[in-house]
């Protein structure tokens, strides 16, 4: 059973939308695990302070090592197990990063302020991960994108496994477009091919809608997927 642990100041924000619907179900049914640790219960003052002002100035405050260290040592007893801190100038996460984690445990640090500090990366061999290139508030967010985009892997979770197959991002190319009823909808038809019955036909369609899609909107993964054919 794969299993994530985070650590926030901000338990209450989990399981959230992890635990609902099908990932709720997998979870009963111990597909995957989680567990949350709240870093404040490892301060040390009856404050529970967990920064403090950085060394050589500059705005902000960061997340003390020894308050955090605590916690990863105290709750961590596989040191085989990935630790990664969401932070914006990590490692991009993407749909391969998500296949990888799933080879082992996962621990994700939910950073604050303006980070934490330097040596607590170094000391306890964590990778920084950054989901995008933007900034939010804190790392929790971050954390359900990861956990989600891992856990919809997992053999038995998601209803059809076959829906995996021909998703953005499995071949480099973006998911062709998809419709449902009804057939007419404000005087915009269903593509004819979908409603032929003709398999090949439809597959070849989708093809060529995800090769057009993704040289128009992401160049970068056409390349991708014209060196990988």
């Amino acid at each position: 059973m794969w299993k994530a642990r985070v650590f926030t100041l901000y338990p209450e924000l989990f399981p959230g939308p992890l635990g609902t619907g099908l990932y709720k179900k997998a979870l009963d049914k111990k597909l995957w695990s989680l567990e949350v640790i709240n870093i404040r219960d490892y301060a040390k003052d009856k404050h529970q302070t967990v920064d403090d002002t950085p060394f050589g100035g500059g705005s902000g405050m960061l997340m003390r090592p020894d308050i955090i260290a605590n916690s990863l040592d105290k709750k961590i007893s596989d040191k085989n197990e990935s630790i990664i801190y969401l932070s914006p100038k990590g490692k991009k996460f993407d749909q391969t990063y998500a296949k990888k984690i799933l080879n082992k445990n996962i621990n994700i640090i939910c950073g604050h302020f303006e980070g934490i500090d330097q040596r607590l990366l170094e000391t306890r061999n964590i990778e920084e991960v950054s989901v995008g290139d933007f900034i939010l508030s804190g790392g929790e967010i971050g954390a359900l994108i990861v956990i989600d985009a891992a856990v919809r892997l997992i053999p038995g979770v998601l209803g059809n496994s076959d829906s995996l197959i021909d998703e953005t991002f499995e071949r480099n190319l973006l998911e062709y477009p998809q419709y449902t009823k009804p057939k007419k909808w404000e005087n915009k038809d269903v593509p004819e091919v979908l409603l032929s019955g003709d398999h090949a036909k439809i597959k070849g369609w989708r093809l060529e809608q995800s090769k057009d899609i993704t040289r128009r909107r992401r160049p970068d993964l056409w390349e991708k997927y014209k060196k990988d054919k």
